[in-house]
């Protein structure tokens, strides 16, 4: 008898099988081999092998068995490749946490039957029908609607609401989902109504929450033209990318993703052919979107709307990944024009933008010198102000002294004035750093009990002799991110499985984090 979980799915896993469902295998010898998924190529230096369960790439070197591989490609941790592993098995996890797994899995079972609701009306009724006509006009195409579940949220104050309650669902749990509003009077409503809706799906194609933009005669009146889902314990903005879940693959096939703004932008790239693309949706670039595109890839191409002499959220973020040495590109999109407009119009178009995006910094520089004129004092005062703090961010010195070389050159000044002016703008920004970083990192401010919370959660982390005390313990925190790493230290500290010592059992733990978790 098998003795876990793990042993079994490899036991009724073949890696090969596993890893021809993302990549095009060929037989060679013994093995099998193909063009690496984790980096550009042109010779096939990944291989599989059936004998030893393994897989290998000797141009990237990456390496490892079927869990290795599934965290690489689904850009999960190991719990997440674990579950995947096992539905694809047919083999059963043992329930963790049975309360908040419960509450999780009832809130993806309502955010499902919300998405099949919505797609229903879509086709049902005749405003739906209104609604995807309209999707026609815009040239997405019946595949991408189907493929993406856009669906429509009829102009009633409860539709919604009464669907769910009839399939066992309480008011409480459908306002948990993002679904509900309560008013003043403490009457439940829809939140979405009279919209197009869009399903935003974790990296897993779970659906986690929805956008919805207003459609039909409320369209006429003063009301937000996008909702978003608020957050809940599925979903946060700052921590999904819309289309991640249809992207990730050929983020890793072509090394490069494509950035834009809109879901009807990611929507029509990838009706074009540019899978690699992704949607920040409403929302700056943020640290964790970052971090999760850096399993994927360090090459980003944007598409935002970016005012260079402002101190818009956009550029924030772009100098915040900058910061975090990915290598930018900016795309130069027509007067009045985003990506879906371009892209429906002219496909061709797009590609030559794609293929024609400059380097960062080329971007500041020509919109700098475009605006200013370098001839004059204020001229070059005004461009060193717009390019300076760009190039003060970039983290590889010998990269920063040559868009130094060149500033120096273009203002025809020294390149030591242009050093002193850069010492100027760290002076300066260190004042301001953390407040900045506050704003992009830090989120709304605490209460109270938060920050009490936390300070609990740091005491446990670096104190080994509480966390078989807190294994045993019933606690209650009010904040979900630190009930959720508690409940998992609980698990694992409270497992009865057999570890060497303490430092074996804390990394389990390391490993059970997610990225929701930081």
């Amino acid at each position: 008898m098998l003795n876990s979980p793990i042993e079994e799915i490899k036991a009724r896993l073949d890696i090969v099988e596993v890893v021809s469902s993302y990549v095009k295998l060929e037989k060679c010898g013994a093995n099998y081999r193909a063009r690496c998924p984790f980096h550009s190529e042109k010779k096939a230096s990944f291989f599989v092998s059936p004998r030893l369960q393994i897989f290998k790439c000797f141009g990237c070197g990456v390496a490892g068995d079927i869990f290795k591989f599934i965290m690489m490609i689904e850009g999960v941790e190991f719990p997440d490749a674990l579950k995947l592993l096992a539905q694809r098995a047919g083999v059963q996890l043992k329930p963790i946490k049975p309360g908040l797994k419960s509450e999780r899995q009832r809130l993806y079972e309502i955010c499902e039957l919300a998405c099949k609701f919505f797609e229903k009306q879509l086709h049902a009724s005749k405003t739906g029908q209104a609604a995807k006509e309209y999707l026609l006009s815009r040239k997405i195409n019946e595949q991408s609607i189907k493929e993406w579940r856009l669906g429509y949220a009829p102009d009633k104050s409860n539709a919604l609401s009464e669907f769910l309650l009839s399939k066992g669902y309480k008011i409480e749990e459908i306002k948990k989902a993002g679904l509900g509003v309560r008013n003043e009077e403490g009457r439940y409503f829809d939140r979405f109504r009279s919209r197009i809706i869009f399903p935003i799906f974790d990296s897993n194609s779970q659906v986690i929450g929805f956008g919805g933009r207003i459609f039909g005669p409320k369209a006429e009146k003063e009301i937000a033209k996008y909702l978003n889902t608020p957050a809940t314990l599925l979903y946060d903005k700052s921590r999904v990318l819309y289309g991640l879940h249809k992207a990730k693959l050929e983020l890793h096939r072509k090394d490069f993703c494509i950035l834009v703004e809109g879901y009807t932008d990611c929507i029509m790239a990838h009706q074009a052919g540019f899978e690699n693309t992704v949607a920040v949706s409403g929302t700056a670039l943020t640290p964790w979107q970052l971090r999760i595109l850096k399993r994927y890839t360090e090459n980003l191409i944007t598409a935002f709307d970016m005012d260079v002499a402002g101190d818009s959220a956009t550029k924030r973020g772009i100098e915040l990944a900058q910061g975090m040495d990915f290598n930018i590109k900016v795309i130069t999109m027509p007067e009045g024009k985003d990506p879906a407009d371009v892209i429906s119009q002219d496909p061709e178009l797009w590609e030559k933008l794609v293929r024609e995006a400059k380097s960062i910094l080329d971007f500041y520089f020509d919109s700098a010198f475009s605006k200013h004129n370098k001839n004059t004092p204020e001229g070059k005062k005004e461009i060193s102000k717009i390019i300076l703090p760009v190039i003060k961010k970039i983290p590889n010195k010998i990269v920063q002294s040559h868009w130094i070389q060149k500033l120096a050159s273009e203002l025809d000044v020294k390149e030591e004035d242009i050093e002193q002016e850069l010492k100027k703008i760290e002076i300066e920004d260190k004042e301001r750093v953390f407040e900045q970083e506050n704003d992009l990192i830090s989120g709304p401010s605490k209460s109270r009990k938060e920050r009490l919370e936390e300070q609990i959660l740091s005491l446990i982390a670096r104190n080994p002799a509480l966390h078989q005390i807190i294994s045993d313990q019933d606690l209650l925190f009010l904040d979900e991110r630190t009930a959720r790493i508690i409940s998992k230290l609980k698990e694992v500290f409270g497992s009865k499985e057999d570890f060497e010592n303490y430092s074996q059992r804390f990394l389990v733990f390391q490993k059970a984090l997610s990225p929701e978790d930081f």
